[in-house]
């Protein structure tokens, strides 16, 4: 697959186009995913993740609307630093997020509400562990998983905020999902399968905790 060039967008499915910021690194990979969602006949969008704040990348992504809000995956700054911003921009939208600090507006956001606009109804999954308000957004057949699953590689989990527990219980969440949920992630490609991704990462985890149980017990052993 070919990844897009910063700034221009690309259509993904009938309801999600994404705008790539330039932000990248090793931690954000080729840079923040700005997700466009929109149904088909649709005159406004939501825009998830407005990303960092780079004055470019907001105006290029507030010139696909008229945006009717915003929505936060979760609070880390390549995701939401520029949301507050972008709201000025988009002419003074609301910003929903779980974490109350990220708000701009009355409403918020929280696992298991459904949220009607731009002609979509987007179903909104809580999904702590990377952080503690990370959330996802299911919308039609994909789902947007900001951080909590990436489109290359595994994601962090490092304490205070992010706790393992959580992310191990909400990838169990995502791995029973339908066939073929579309991943659209907060970095790098989408994945055409959300809960063989999920099974993935828990993979991957068992894995890791069984080496280090491993390592712990035998630094134990005396002879």
């Amino acid at each position: 697959m070919t990844f897009p060039a910063y700034g221009v967008l690309r259509q993904v499915t009938p309801s999600a186009s994404v705008l790539l910021a330039d932000n990248p690194s090793v931690m954000t990979l080729d840079g923040t995913n700005t997700w466009i969602l929109r149904a088909q006949d649709a005159e406004d969008c939501v825009v998830v993740d407005p990303g960092p704040d780079d004055l470019d990348h907001l105006r290029r992504v507030a010139a696909h609307g008229p945006v009717r809000e915003v929505l936060l995956t979760h609070g880390h700054p390549d995701h939401a630093e520029g949301a507050r911003r972008f709201a000025e921009l988009a002419g003074g939208i609301p910003v929903r997020a779980l974490d109350p600090a990220l708000r701009l507006g009355d409403e918020g956001l929280a696992g298991g509400d459904v949220i009607a606009a731009a002609g979509l109804e987007i179903q909104v999954l809580a999904t702590p562990g990377h952080t503690s308000d990370s959330l996802c957004f299911l919308v039609n057949e994909a789902i947007l998983t900001g951080d909590t699953v990436l489109g290359r590689g595994t994601t962090v989990v490092a304490h205070p905020d992010g706790r393992l527990a959580d992310y191990l219980d909400s990838l169990r969440r995502l791995a029973e999902l339908p066939p073929d949920t579309m991943v659209l992630p907060g970095h790098g490609p989408e994945l055409p399968d959300a809960g063989n991704a999920a099974r993935a990462y828990l993979a991957h985890r068992e894995q890791r905790l069984d080496r280090k149980s491993t390592r712990l017990n035998s630094s134990h052993i005396t002879i």
